[in-house]
């Protein structure tokens, strides 16, 4: 369910790819030799090139040698994965066609196809775009970021809820940092059955984490110049009246 607040100021597809990447620990590569996961193995290279790590027994590393040069032969697939415990947790997922050319001690990917899916639907991102785009400055420190936000400052999560409209709050019984990118910042917002998410943008983009503290608190100066929401329902239990 989507909410009415606006969505001002997002990154592009080509850099959300990019940021997703960058901020991603595992992957999944699905190839002729099947389907095989790898946890802390790959690397990014400047132009968005993927560099992966495998075990010489890996059927993946065989697969990539006998593969026709040139010819798509698998795929990478990466979930961007929200750090906050919210429902739905897979914010995008990014999936890369093209093949492996061995390359020293790892696996070097040449994409031929990148597609990004968030949930407003898949994006066909192009090759020219995704190797020029760069992450978001805030990507590698985004999970940090937000479960501090979460974890030491339920109390500002709730006062920014004042800069969102009124229907979008309407039987939300919690609100979670979902995101936080240069341009602004992502609230999801929980209903009994359902959920929201609404966009806060920032002023003007934050390239450090010393901009994004200074992006919070004019947000939260607004917030607090805004008229206050109706509280947010509590959830029924089974020892509820």
């Amino acid at each position: 369910m989507g909410d009415t607040q606006s969505w001002t100021a997002a990154p592009a597809a080509a850099e959300r790819a990019r940021s997703v990447l960058a901020a991603a620990w595992s992957c999944a590569v699905t190839a002729e030799g099947g389907r095989e996961e790898f946890v802390g193995a790959h690397s990014v290279d400047d132009d968005g090139r993927v560099l992966l790590q495998v075990p010489e027994d890996s059927a993946l590393l065989a697969a990539a040698i006998c593969a026709p040069r040139g010819e798509p032969s698998a795929v990478l697939e990466f979930a961007d994965v929200a750090p906050v415990p919210v429902r739905n947790r897979i914010r995008a997922r990014l999936w890369l066609a093209g093949w492996f050319v061995p390359e020293d001690d790892h696996l070097a990917f040449r994409a031929t196809r990148v597609v990004l899916r968030p949930p407003s639907g898949a994006v066909v991102v192009g090759l020219d775009e995704f190797a020029a785009a760069e992450p978001d400055p805030l990507a590698s420190a985004e999970a940090q970021l937000l479960t501090h936000l979460a974890d030491c400052h339920s109390d500002a999560v709730e006062r920014l809820t004042r800069l969102v409209e009124p229907d979008s709050l309407h039987g939300a019984v919690r609100v979670q940092p979902l995101a936080v990118d240069r341009h602004g910042l992502t609230l999801r917002i929980e209903r009994t059955r359902a959920h929201g998410d609404v966009r806060l943008p920032f002023h003007t983009p934050a390239d450090t984490v010393a901009d994004l503290t200074e992006r919070m608190h004019v947000l939260l100066t607004q917030a607090g110049a805004a008229s206050c929401p109706r509280p947010l329902q509590r959830q029924r239990t089974d020892g509820d009246g």
